[in-house]
């Protein structure tokens, strides 16, 4: 039995998880109230500007203001590592993002871009749509314009949605840069190749065949139209190889009920095609604004994917960690006594003491063998000297010759 307050359901039967609309509908009622609340602060305490040619400016911030953006954000146990599944994506939702009329959309094509443009100038496609559309640009041509870092901000600047071809959609990482992908415009995926199909299924056309200016590898115009106008009702999903991820699910100018069908299609999205293991790899879901707290939608009960990760101590595994720690601590005990035996060895050794003292009667020893030999030395020395004096003495004098 669920209480009221809970956050978390469990079913029989089915997904093993599921969330709870109460839950979904409380939590984005109160979001909504606390973001109107915090508008109307701001519009209180906000002056009003006198000065001429600021009034287009100023409707342009109450704009922004009224239009909050809501998030989704996904935390799941492990981390999202397919590649299939971090590759951007988007999710069908009842409620678009993207219903404005003003709304500026910039289509990024494979080449040739001439192809795409000619389908969007078409009689057949929508008027609607291609007034929404004010940029068609291919991506060898968007390489070459957009290089600089100031270029490519002056490109976000200039329109609300970008749409790619699904065939490039990789390369324009490092084509666009952080610009772009720190942002909330990121490009968007869309299907505007031609798909042939033989006996129901798709067959890979042979680029080397096509020429440049060959429109037949892309759809007709009424194809790429519905393809377009689905993704602009779609929520962009773009995974990182992380555990939490940000999808936009709605404004602060959504009703409650608004916002929680959106977060209920969002959810299923998920849990359907970009999390692996769906629901068991959750672990919990929250909608917030741009500045306020997350409201808790969906948190998991349980903190493992599978019941395989979690390992419950037997009998015999204590004991073995018993017996292995009482080993460790018996091996540090012998370790220690070993030390204090050393340090007493370096301390005292009686042998030591008697090789000092034989070391010293040596040296006495030899220090008396040494003068001994110098008084002998001496005394000969003294008799050389008094022989050589009586002979010296005793030895007759050469006269000196007369000069005169």
């Amino acid at each position: 039995m669920v209480s009221s307050t809970a956050v978390t359901t469990k079913v029989e039967s089915g997904s093993p998880y599921q969330l709870e609309k109460g839950q979904v509908a409380r939590a984005s009622t109160a979001l909504l109230r606390h973001i109107k609340s915090k508008q109307e602060e701001q519009e209180k305490t906000a002056t009003k500007k006198t000065l001429i040619g600021d009034n287009d400016d100023e409707s342009d911030e109450e704009t922004a203001l009224k239009n909050e953006a809501i998030w989704l954000v996904l935390t799941t146990k492990k981390h999202v590592v397919d590649k299939n599944r971090l590759k951007p994506g988007k999710i069908s939702i009842p409620h678009s993002l993207n219903a404005y009329p003003s709304l500026s959309v910039c289509l990024i094509t494979a080449d040739p871009q001439r192809s795409v443009k000619n389908i969007v100038a078409d009689p057949s496609f929508p008027q609607h749509l291609s007034s929404r559309i004010e940029r068609v640009i291919g991506y060898s041509k968007l390489k070459a314009r957009y290089h600089s870092f100031e270029s490519r901000r002056q490109l976000l600047s200039e329109h609300d949605v970008f749409l790619a071809d699904d065939r490039i959609i990789m390369r324009l990482v490092n084509t666009l840069g952080k610009v772009f992908y720190k942002s909330s415009k990121r490009p968007i995926p869309i299907r505007i190749a031609e798909i042939e199909k033989v006996d129901g299924k798709k067959v890979k056309k042979d680029s080397k065949k096509k020429s440049k200016d060959d429109d037949s590898s892309f759809a007709s115009p009424a194809i790429v139209a519905k393809e377009i106008e689905r993704t602009l009702n779609c929520a962009a999903v773009q995974l990182a190889p992380a555990t939490t991820a940000a999808i936009r699910v709605g404004s602060s100018k959504f009703t409650p009920e608004q916002l929680a069908e959106n977060v209920e299609a969002v959810v299923k999205g998920l849990t359907d095609k970009f999390i692996t293991k769906g629901w068991r790899n959750i672990k919990a879901i929250h909608i917030k604004g741009a500045n306020t707290m997350a409201m808790p939608v969906w948190l998991a009960s349980e903190l493992w994917v599978d019941e395989a990760d979690v390992v419950e101590e037997a009998e015999e595994d204590v004991k073995a960690i018993e017996g292995a720690k009482n080993k460790k601590r018996k091996q540090i005990g012998d370790d220690e006594k070993l030390l204090e035996g050393s340090k007493k060895t370096k301390k005292s050794k009686p042998e030591d003491d008697d090789d000092a003292s034989s070391m010293a009667a040596r040296k006495e020893k030899l220090q008396q063998q040494k003068a001994k030999a110098l008084e002998d030395g001496a005394d000969s020395g003294n008799k050389k000297s008094a022989a050589a004096g009586k002979a010296a003495s005793g030895a007759p004098k050469k006269k000196r010759k007369s000069i005169l």
